[in-house]
């Protein structure tokens, strides 16, 4: 199996910055995706960024400018540097990895535990 271990989630003020962490490990083949997902209460599940094996990325509207994704394809990482935070950006965040166990097997979802990001105003 994956497993999927987050840092960098915390409290800071409207305006700051806060880098999250997520490190894959385990059986893992290859690497096809990693993101972050966020969720406030009362709402679904959203995509916040996202890279995959070429290297291209993907942001929500609402965060394209202030958020940068980024990975070590050698340690199986991505990072998320968060600027200019703003209340609305508190929710918790999931990391999210599409990933090979096996050659021939299809690519799976695995998820983290989440990591709260609070943003005061």
């Amino acid at each position: 199996q994956v497993q999927l271990v987050e840092s960098g989630g915390g409290l800071v003020q409207a305006g700051g910055s806060l880098r999250l962490s997520c490190a894959a490990s385990g059986s893992i083949f290859s690497l096809v995706a990693m993101g972050w997902y966020r969720q406030a209460p009362g709402k679904q599940r959203e995509l916040v960024a996202n890279i995959v094996s070429t290297g291209s990325t993907n942001y929500a509207d609402s965060v394209k400018g202030r958020f940068t994704i980024s990975r070590d394809n050698a340690k199986n990482t991505v990072y998320l540097q968060m600027n200019s935070l703003k209340p609305e950006d508190t929710a918790v965040y999931y990391c999210n990895t599409v990933a090979r166990t096996t050659t021939p097997a299809r690519p799976r979802d695995y998820w983290g535990q989440g990591t709260q990001v609070t943003v005061s105003s």
